[in-house]
């Protein structure tokens, strides 16, 4: 399975080890666990990343970073039946508990989740602690420019 990553230049070095999200947490993970963000296409990570920049905003120093898990590795499945109603309104504790316990259980090395962005989309979850991460490849960083018309 291809998945995409973008993110700042100088992040690229750290974008397979789950550390930002250790920090800051995120939607499917609370502060301390590590976590690496993909999303299923690059058009998705780019739509993921746009929405979480400040307004007005255009960074010149973003990369996206390709990667692929081996077809031999299980990747699990979020039924997304099992989420609240508005699950994509808010970053829910439940979501960081359900992405937390996934970690912790180490049964695959990654959880296909859906995307609050773009609702039918799915995302990617990668568990850098799981015995298997190191199957996983990352390519080197390319240089990734949003269109200008995206910015007022």
């Amino acid at each position: 399975m291809l998945f995409w990553r973008i993110c700042r230049r100088r992040y690229a070095f750290e974008a397979a080890t789950g550390e930002g999200a250790r920090l800051y947490g995120g939607r499917w993970n609370s502060r301390g666990i590590r976590v690496v963000y993909a999303s299923t296409s690059l058009a998705l990570a780019a739509v993921e990343t746009f929405v979480n920049l400040e307004p007005n905003l255009r960074p010149a120093d973003l990369v996206s970073i390709e990667g692929e898990i081996p077809e031999t590795l299980e990747i699990a499945s979020l039924d997304s039946t099992i989420l609240p109603e508005t699950w994509y309104a808010t970053r829910d504790e439940s979501l960081r508990r359900f992405g937390d316990e996934w970690v912790k259980a180490g049964k695959t090395v990654a959880l296909i989740v859906p995307s609050a962005a773009i609702r039918g989309e799915r995302n990617l979850l990668l568990n850098p602690a799981h015995a298997d991460f190191s199957k996983v490849r990352f390519q080197e960083p390319r240089m990734f420019e949003f269109d200008v018309r995206m910015f007022p």
